[in-house]
């Protein structure tokens, strides 16, 4: 293996040990209100720093709609169910958001709702239960993203449920688009920003080379949970590989897939399955926080919170002991593709 891959898959396993973290940190929420109230918001700062233990607790990742204070003043303090559906358990972009069709339902943090979004088609300003969202984030750490909107959310609005008009996705197919400037290099930087720099050292690595100019989607699992595969180099491409599929899925993608639908990942013999309930989304047992991170015509890539598992072989099934702790190649091989099948 050359020098400079040997150096990254060091750096790798010092990132993995340093960026242990559990939540969203102290630090992150504290920031957000102070960002708030430096930018005339100062009813949501102080109603941050007062609900941040309930609302926040065991997230890492989260979206908040703030509206202005004028609002408060109008409505008074809302209740704590109010404030629910203005905070989401996922990390969205405006053009995430922006990206979706008329009626996509959004989750919030209470179970019961939902935020539906409005944006009238062909049009430029986003709405989500018909409320308009101001422009650009507050704040954004990669993390914990702020959006102000016009007024506060009604928890009872409704639209008339009619279907998304989009083609519904069923299958994943590699596709060598030709890309000359194919580069994994602003990806991975988002990446490095928003807390998730194993993956991006991976994609740095260049593990998927053979594929140069291929469409891609990643699921990136988040820093804090790969601590575990710190120093572990034999299982970095099997742990890349796995993560990748030989397609482009974007969020607006998703929502078309079907329940219990699979998709191969370059990891061969290896797949990931699509879980749906309600507004939220599983690949295998991992909920996607962040829906497209990043988003390129060659590549885009979901944060998720843990780990896609490798599952126990047969024989060791209900022993107790993870095929991640087997060595690699007794069942499943990383390897590459082959492209005669294109």
């Amino acid at each position: 293996m050359a020098v400079k891959q040997m150096m990254i898959l060091a750096a790798v396993s010092l990132i993995i040990i340093f960026r242990h973290t559990s939540a969203l940190p102290t630090e992150t929420i504290t920031n957000a209100a102070d960002t708030l109230s430096n930018s005339g918001y100062v009813a949501m700062s102080l109603t941050l720093n007062l609900v941040s233990d309930v609302l926040l607790s065991y997230r890492n990742s989260a979206t908040i709609f703030t509206p202005p204070d004028s609002a408060f003043a109008d409505h008074g303090q809302p209740s704590l169910a109010i404030l629910q559906i203005h905070f989401s358990p996922l990390a969205f972009s405006l053009s995430s958001i922006r990206s979706l069709p008329y009626g996509t339902k959004i989750p919030t943090m209470s179970s019961a709702s939902f935020l539906t979004v409005t944006t009238p088609p062909s049009s430029n300003q986003v709405s989500l239960n018909n409320v308009k969202i101001s422009g650009s984030p507050i704040f954004d750490d990669g993390t914990l993203i702020v959006f102000a909107i016009e007024n506060f959310f009604d928890p009872n609005f409704t639209i008339p449920d009619t279907p998304i008009q989009s083609v519904r996705l069923d299958h994943c197919t590699a596709s060598f688009a030709g890309y000359s400037n194919f580069s994994f290099h602003d990806g991975a930087n988002l990446l490095i920003s928003r807390g998730y720099s194993v993956m991006a050292s991976f994609l740095n690595l260049q593990l998927l080379g053979f594929l140069g100019q291929a469409t891609l989607t990643i699921f990136a699992p988040i820093d804090e949970v790969m601590v575990d595969y710190s120093g572990r180099f034999p299982d970095y491409q099997s742990l890349f590989l796995r993560h990748v599929l030989p397609c482009k899925i974007s969020w607006r993608d998703l929502i078309t897939v079907d329940d219990g639908t699979s998709f191969a990942t370059y990891l061969d013999g290896f797949k990931i399955t699509i879980h749906r309930s309600g507004g939220t989304f599983k690949v295998n047992e991992a909920s996607i926080a962040f829906p497209d991170m990043y988003y390129s015509d060659s590549f885009v890539i979901h944060g998720i919170r843990e780990v896609l598992s490798l599952p126990k072989p047969a024989e060791e099934a209900g022993d107790g002991e993870g095929f991640d702790d087997i060595p690699v190649g007794s069942v499943l091989v990383a390897v590459g593709p082959d492209r005669s099948e294109f």
